[in-house]
């Protein structure tokens, strides 16, 4: 009826559902299956995101006539990271809230319900939820769910894992293979039930009809953003344990051709006990000095100290996550001997290395307003800074971004200030954007920003048990699981210098909004003794802004214009949907169902209006002002000029 009618825009919800349902369904008939291809493949003739969803589930729908339970298993496997060869790949979400926006008691009833959430959580019952699964979708009512059940109850952990591992291989080569017979697949599958079930029991219990299988609950922790770089903290703990399962070959392969201090040596953190030494050498063994020759002895260990100490200088204690050991635990099997140092040998060429896969998948799940996402543009400036140092997160990791706005009834006062936004219409205002750009996160995750604050101060239920209704996990889950289009935002970088010559310049970076005012710590009367008034007197400060038009043909053109202003506004998002430009931007990734960008800004100064990519604002008069960033009244910078 979407269809046919003029409600396109309801299309892709109302898929969203479906593919959802398919997934979590015991079993599903090949006629439903192919219908449901089939309108997918009609969405190929419609712009984006139409296409493109359209594309990514027609593909799964394939694979899931092809292996019937692909899509569940899948799921399962990532979601609560069972370790299977033919399917490695493993997800996460972080779900992070900042406790200077949000009350104590909104975050207490997070962590109350992601903590019941992990209560399901078992892999025994897992594996068990995907061999069931498998088996039912495959052979449909001809599968005894009752019997299967109890045979997996009684086995041991070591059997119930062999017989998962068979089932995966089974699913995994049929799905994978473009060629795949469905009824081989079948076959195959029902020689694992009848070996599951036992001979003596093959048979005997009667039919019980399909059953659903419970899909368990996602591997969700929750954590307060107190530190600058506990995001990369987190992403670092979830990737090291993980990659310690690496196969010992591809150690000594690399171990062969190059000497491991080699590798080592390009990290900072390996330099940890060495100190810079400013050398004079010539690099002629002659010129040497030879007091240096006479005194070097063995014994002399306290003189070279001396002389490779660097005086002045700050030795910085770097963090255990820092160091080689535990970062190249990734490449390090735990049984293995330490690798002793060996040299490359002549004559054979070094061979490249293989490339990493990202085999984890780290979801960010965001829960506040415009102001954690500013502080989230800081946090992956920073951990892009970082890997350009030293690479380890970024050929390992797929790192996506969520967001679930949450406002509190009454905002704390020491949270905002004079400049900065406190109206929740202004503290939301990528929550309404993609609002406008998705309808099913305007009535499913905008909702959201009211209710959780609604839920949290709720009465606690009188049962001591943990609560059973998960409404807030279980919309995080559906709203990860199927966030498959991502919407792209741009993250502009700053260069603030200030009054005090003395005074380094600042570099920060802003998400959504650069808000300057006045300062009123420089009297007008103190301004004329110093300097020649040149302008009428009024409120405001003379600005000189030089920007970069954009224009159609991108050919660069700077402009120069001089206003007077008490204050200036530069907003990263449009003020209405016609203003935003559908193109990819180049920066942080968010998961919603359109593809947007912002390629340029746009300031407001009061009547004037301009929209550029590049600009640069300075105080004439050398009075200062203040620089707020994102809303944030921690993140505000005075006596800027």
């Amino acid at each position: 009826q979407a269809e046919r009618g003029d409600f396109r825009h309801y299309i892709i919800p109302l898929l969203h559902t479906l593919m959802y349902t398919l997934i979590k369904a015991p079993c599903i008939s090949d006629e439903l299956c192919s219908r449901a291809y089939d309108f997918c493949k009609k969405l190929l003739t419609l712009p984006k995101p139409f296409c493109t969803i359209g594309l990514d589930y027609a593909v799964r729908l394939k694979m899931e006539r092809t292996a019937p339970g692909t899509l569940y298993q899948r799921m399962v496997i990532s979601e609560q990271s069972l370790k299977s060869d033919p399917y490695p790949y493993q997800e996460k979400i972080f779900i992070f809230a900042d406790p200077e926006l949000l009350s104590e008691a909104i975050c207490n009833a997070l962590v109350t319900d992601t903590e019941a959430a992990q209560v399901s959580q078992n892999p025994r019952a897992c594996m068990c939820y995907v061999i069931i699964h498998a088996m039912q979708a495959t052979l449909g009512e001809g599968c005894d769910i009752s019997g299967l059940r109890a045979s997996l109850q009684d086995m041991p952990t070591s059997d119930v894992e062999h017989w998962f591992q068979q089932v995966v291989v089974a699913v995994e080569c049929a799905g994978n293979e473009a060629s795949a017979d469905r009824d081989q697949h079948a076959a195959r599958l029902e020689k694992i039930y009848h070996a599951v079930l036992g001979s003596s029991q093959a048979g005997d219990s009667p039919q019980g009809g399909l059953q659903g299988t419970p899909l368990p609950n996602p591997n969700i922790s929750f954590h307060l953003w107190t530190e600058d770089d506990q995001l990369w903290k987190e992403l670092v703990l979830f990737i090291r344990p993980l990659s310690q399962s690496c196969e010992p070959d591809c150690l000594s392969q690399d171990l062969d051709s190059f000497e491991i201090q080699d590798i080592i040596s390009d990290c900072e953190c390996c330099e940890q006990t060495r100190f810079s030494v400013l050398s004079t050498d010539s690099g002629i063994e002659r010129d040497l000095p030879v007091a240096v020759e006479d005194s070097f002895t063995p014994c002399s260990t306290e003189t070279e100290q001396s002389r490779l100490h660097r005086k002045g200088g700050i030795k910085k204690k770097p963090s255990p996550l820092e160091s080689v050991a535990f970062l190249q635990a990734g490449c390090n099997n735990p049984g293995a001997k330490p690798s002793v140092k060996l040299q490359r040998r002549p004559g054979i060429p070094a061979e490249p290395a293989a490339p990493l896969q990202r085999l984890h998948t780290a979801r960010i799940v965001l829960l506040g307003d415009d102001r954690l996402l500013g502080r989230l543009a800081q946090a992956y400036r920073s951990l892009r800074k970082r890997e350009t140092r030293r690479v380890f997160l970024t050929p390992r990791l797929n790192l996506q971004f969520y967001y679930i706005p949450v406002v509190t009834g009454q905002p704390n006062p020491s949270a905002v200030t004079d400049h900065a936004a406190t109206s929740q219409e202004e503290l939301c205002e990528v929550a309404a954007y993609l609002g406008k750009a998705d309808p099913w996160y305007e009535s499913n995750i905008n909702t959201l920003c009211h209710m959780i604050p609604k839920l949290a101060t709720m009465p606690s239920s009188p049962s001591k048990h943990l609560v059973t209704d998960l409404f807030i996990t279980d919309v995080i889950a559906y709203y990860v699981r199927m966030g498959i289009q991502p919407i792209c935002f741009q993250v502009y970088a700053v260069k603030i210098f200030f009054n005090d010559p003395a005074q380094e310049p600042a570099e920060d970076v802003f998400l959504t909004e650069l808000r300057t005012q006045v300062q009123d710590s420089i009297s007008h009367r103190e301004l004329c003794v110093t300097k020649k008034k040149t302008t009428l007197d009024g409120p405001g400060i003379d600005l000189t802004v030089t920007y970069r038009k954009v224009v159609v043909s991108n050919r660069a053109k700077e402009l120069v214009t001089s206003l007077r202003s008490t204050g200036l506004v530069m907003k990263a998002i449009p003020a209405d949907e016609a203003e935003g430009d559908c193109c990819q931007g180049k920066g942080m990734e968010g998961k919603g169902d359109t593809h947007w960008g912002f390629p340029s800004l746009s300031i407001q100064a009061v009547a004037n209006r301009l929209k550029t990519n590049n600009i640069k604002i300075r105080s004439t008069e050398q009075r200062p002002f203040t620089v707020c960033l994102d809303k944030d009244r921690r993140r505000a910078y005075k006596n800027v000029i």
